[in-house]
């Protein structure tokens, strides 16, 4: 039998899908939400992501470029890679528990999770899915592939942008305080 090593990272995707779908449930009523047309610009942007990521009909001409040798070593550290960052994700969003929102919310009674994966970046569910989506481009190898992890990168930093005004607007000090103690997205670097 044989490893597709494609296919494993698509499931590694399916099983993280199938937590938020579950756990998406139990969320806490918002008492401010984002704008719809802010929302909608981040929805079409991860959905043109996914896309290129996951549709090789959506990677042409230069998208279709393979830049990653078709190497097991590329492969299998990619596979991982998506593994990890799911993992991250998952453990991220246990977290958060209730406190979770697709889009830019405060909940009632929102509290400021700093433990587990908060305590090392602010944003660590879209920490995680970055890792996740560039494992699985490594995996791909194609051109496209790395597109979508850019455009993704993109819709997060400014969806961040965002939930730190809504925080900062919420939480005051103590927010200001977990921005200067912990990086955004990138463990001790961004």
């Amino acid at each position: 039998m044989h490893f597709d090593l494609n296919q494993a990272a698509i499931d590694v995707w399916l099983a993280l899908a199938a937590v938020w779908l579950i756990t998406a449930t139990r969320a806490k009523a918002p008492v401010r939400t984002q704008p719809g047309a802010s929302r909608l610009i981040h929805v079409l942007v991860m959905a043109a992501a996914f896309a290129l990521l996951f549709r090789h009909d959506a990677r042409v001409g230069p998208l279709a470029a393979r830049i990653v040798p078709a190497s097991g070593a590329a492969a299998y550290g990619g596979f991982a890679l998506t593994v990890i960052g799911a993992v991250f994700a998952i453990w991220a969003r246990l977290q958060l528990g209730t406190n979770w929102s697709a889009a830019v919310t405060v909940k009632h009674d929102h509290a400021l999770v700093q433990r587990g994966p908060y305590r090392l970046v602010r944003h660590p569910i879209y920490a995680g899915g970055l890792a996740a989506m560039l494992g699985t481009a490594l995996v791909f190898g194609e051109a496209g592939c790395f597109v979508a992890v850019a455009l993704s990168f993109a819709g997060f930093w400014w969806k961040t942008r965002m939930e730190e005004e809504f925080m900062m607007q919420h939480f005051g000090a103590d927010y200001s305080q977990y921005q200067r103690s912990v990086k955004r997205l990138i463990p001790f670097v961004l």
